[in-house]
């Protein structure tokens, strides 16, 4: 007989996965992979040599009131990991109950690509998601998050509910950037020292970039429409941020700043995630 798990009505789902990756001759491999409820991951994939390319599930579609979700990462000196996801997350309306998304992301002399599509939190959601990126001696990274506030092609705005993210990059335990946000209406929507009544948000980082480098992108980006895009060198990682309007638009800005930056920073031609293309 086949047992099938049921939601509990008040506790919301308790969702756990720990991924290690490692060096298994000239292949990274996924050495580790423990899931509790529902988040996991697909096979890992080989679309270019050496690099493990990971696609994160949640079967459920979307995060809903009392469900908590933890993602444990670790990749070991030498390895080189890729991981998005297969669309975007989801906070839905929580009915009083708050959700969170918590990620920490370890990187001991090895390389990680992190770069999932957006995050969605629908007017009504009492949402956190935090991702702490921890580096060790010469790792490397690069990465965005994206987030949509409310839903802007049906005309719904993030009027209700709460928004809270914090985004932190460490190396050797020492902070390179933290960044934090909190929405609880549209106050914080429509002020200019908020998000200047823009819904979509983003952030892209990547580690162990020259000024040179910094400046040549500088000196070639171009407006996205009428939003707002900036770069800023802070030490060793740039920094760079999109505010309008849409989340395609945000995702095609970060993923022309990773095609560019990837071969000069890691050594590696462009490979989009399958997912993408799907």
């Amino acid at each position: 007989m086949r047992t099938v798990a049921v939601k509990p009505e008040t506790s919301g789902w308790r969702a756990e996965l720990r991924l290690a990756y490692a060096v298994a001759g000239e292949t990274t491999i996924l050495a580790d992979n423990r899931h509790r409820g529902p988040l996991r991951v697909q096979r890992p994939l080989y679309p270019e040599d050496g690099v493990c390319h990971t696609c994160i599930l949640h079967p459920p579609g979307g995060v809903v009131g009392g469900d908590s979700l933890h993602l444990e990462l670790a990749v070991h000196p030498g390895a080189h990991a890729l991981l998005t996801t297969p669309g975007a997350t989801k906070f839905y309306r929580s009915g009083g109950r708050p959700a969170s998304q918590r990620q920490i992301l370890t990187v001991r002399d090895g390389t990680l690509e992190w770069l999932p599509q957006e995050t969605i939190a629908f007017p009504g959601a009492e949402a956190e998601l935090v991702t702490e990126v921890r580096l060790e001696g010469g790792a490397k990274y690069i990465g965005w998050e994206i987030l949509c506030l409310g839903l802007p092609t049906r005309g719904e705005a993030f009027t209700t509910g709460r928004f809270e993210g914090r985004l932190a990059l460490y190396r050797d335990g020492r902070p390179l950037f933290i960044d934090r946000l909190r929405v609880t209406g549209a106050g914080d929507l429509d002020s200019v020292i908020g998000l200047r009544r823009s819904p979509v948000t983003g952030c892209f980082l990547a580690t162990g970039v020259s000024r040179e480098i910094a400046e040549e992108l500088g000196a070639s980006l171009s407006r996205q429409g009428g939003d707002l895009t900036g770069l800023t060198l802070l030490g060793e990682v740039l920094v760079a941020r999109y505010l309008g309007d849409s989340g395609v638009t945000a995702r095609e800005f970060f993923t022309d700043l990773w095609t560019r930056l990837r071969p000069r920073l890691l050594g590696r031609n462009v490979c989009p995630p399958r997912i993408w293309s799907t």
